[in-house]
């Protein structure tokens, strides 16, 4: 990456502002996270996308709330500088349920400040992220009245239930979309404190398998040794597609895995990790098999088969001698490019059929799924984001293949075929979708300082 950290003029004027401002900035998105926006249980959402709006209308943006079939789209456009890029900043207004509500410090939607965080549900994931970006640009607003590139907002208000509707949304609005590059504001830095830019995310797709072996359960001495166990068929039923050494051994999942670039291999080789430190933070005794794998190829450049939970018989207290007729495992497939949710189900069906019992087991979708997404890392807007990063924080991010977790670049990177990346603004023990979330208040002004960085940097291209 070209090593560019020379600081213009406006560049300087920018952050001096945005370092005048950290009381207020602060005070500001206090205020917003207090307002909820939970996705799953529908509070709230039309009026965060409504403040946004607001928001944005009050900073030159034509802005509106987009409706959808479910809810809506927050979109702006502003348009100050032709001949420059348009960079579309993408980010969710919507946040998880704070539940369980007795294992918060604080009430989770009355935001509070301890030991130099703000501890709030969505402070981090997303709204305190892209609130930054926001405020990064408000302040060349402030300074200079314009923008040095043309920028596109858009806020999604179902990313906490896997966007189902984002990949319809973009295409139909495609016109709408016409940007040069795709950033969001999203995720931790690296454990170390070290920021990261990351080019791409795994995908999902998510399945159940549902055992039915007869119509009642029954008692475990009377029908025992005649009656098929719903769940023994289900626990074999499993061992059949992942053994014992770490092999996914499903027939044809693997097929259209494409191969890291040696650019990406070679970026991914450099990344630090301190494996005894995760396993002891993580309350761990062992990695995951195959126990060989390199620690960041497990989660940039493999897919995974992970079971969510099972379900069936009795589990409670005291011993009822049942014999289940029915049992659940919910389960997930993290996806590396070229697969697909499609290709993986069909897998996982084609593979029941092969090896459950002929009429007993079937496999329900659970999820709408998401496309891996990968840009590639000598893509010429890859260091300019990586320079702005730079810029802002005074240190190297590093540069990340991929990362394990799944946002739904797809859309972007698929659907009109741009670049997407991802510059995480919080600190690595957000606690995001956890009790006391929370987002340390030097990174959040850092944030700010990164999107004005960015936008500055972007103003120096050509679209």
């Amino acid at each position: 990456m070209t090593q560019e950290t020379e600081i213009s003029e406006t560049l300087r004027a920018v952050f001096d502002h945005i370092d005048a401002h950290r009381d207020d900035h602060l005070r500001r998105v206090m205020d917003y996270v207090r307002h909820p926006s939970i996705s799953a249980h529908d509070i709230g959402i039309r009026e965060v996308a409504a403040m946004l709006v607001e928001h944005l209308t009050g900073l030159g943006f034509e802005a509106e709330a987009v409706p959808t079939s479910g809810h809506p789209m927050v979109l702006g456009h502003r348009s100050d500088a032709p001949g420059k890029p348009t960079v579309m900043l993408y980010g969710h207004y919507d946040v998880q349920p704070p539940e369980p509500l007795d294992q918060w410090v604080s009430p989770p939607f009355e935001p509070t400040i301890r030991n130099g965080r703000i501890y709030a549900r969505g402070i981090g994931d997303n709204k305190g992220q892209h609130f930054a970006q926001l405020l990064a640009l408000e302040a060349h607003l402030k300074v200079t009245g314009t923008l040095p590139c043309n920028v596109i907002f858009l806020l999604e208000g179902e990313e906490e239930i896997g966007s189902p509707r984002i990949a319809e949304f973009v295409a139909a609005h495609a016109d709408r979309l016409k940007a040069d590059l795709v950033v969001t504001a999203d995720g931790p830095l690296h454990p170390s404190g070290r920021p990261i830019v990351t080019c791409g995310v795994r995908g999902m797709a998510g399945f159940e398998l549902v055992v039915k072996t007869g119509k009642t359960d029954a008692h475990s001495g009377n029908h025992g040794g005649t009656m098929p166990n719903a769940l023994w068929t289900l626990v074999h039923l499993l061992g059949t597609m992942k053994d014992a050494e770490g092999r996914i051994t499903i027939d044809g999942l693997h097929d259209p895995i494409r191969l890291p670039t040696n650019a990406e291999r070679a970026a991914a080789d450099v990344l630090p990790v301190d494996v005894p430190g995760y396993l002891a933070d993580m309350g761990l005794g062992r990695l995951d098999e195959p126990a060989d794998r390199p620690f960041h190829d497990r989660v940039m450049f493999h897919p995974t088969l992970t079971i969510n939970g099972i379900h069936g018989g009795y589990g409670g207290p005291g011993t009822k001698t049942v014999l289940p007729c029915e049992a659940i495992a919910k389960c997930d497939i993290r996806l590396v490019p070229d697969m697909t949710p499609e290709q993986a189900v069909a897998c996982v069906r084609a593979h029941v059929e092969k090896h459950a019992p002929e009429g007993e087991v079937e496999v329900v979708i659970s999820t709408s799924g998401m496309l891996p997404s990968r840009t590639q890392l000598d893509n010429p807007f890859a260091s300019a984001v990586v320079d702005a990063v730079r810029t802002a924080r005074g240190n190297e991010p590093y540069l990340y293949p991929s990362v394990g977790g799944s946002l739904p670049d797809y859309a972007f990177t698929k659907t009109l075929g741009l670049p997407a990346f991802v510059t995480p603004y919080a600190n690595a023990d957000e606690a995001n979708h956890a009790p006391n979330e929370n987002l340390e208040i030097s990174l959040f002004h850092d944030g700010i300082r990164t999107g004005a960085a960015l936008l500055d940097r972007l103003g120096k291209m050509s679209s």
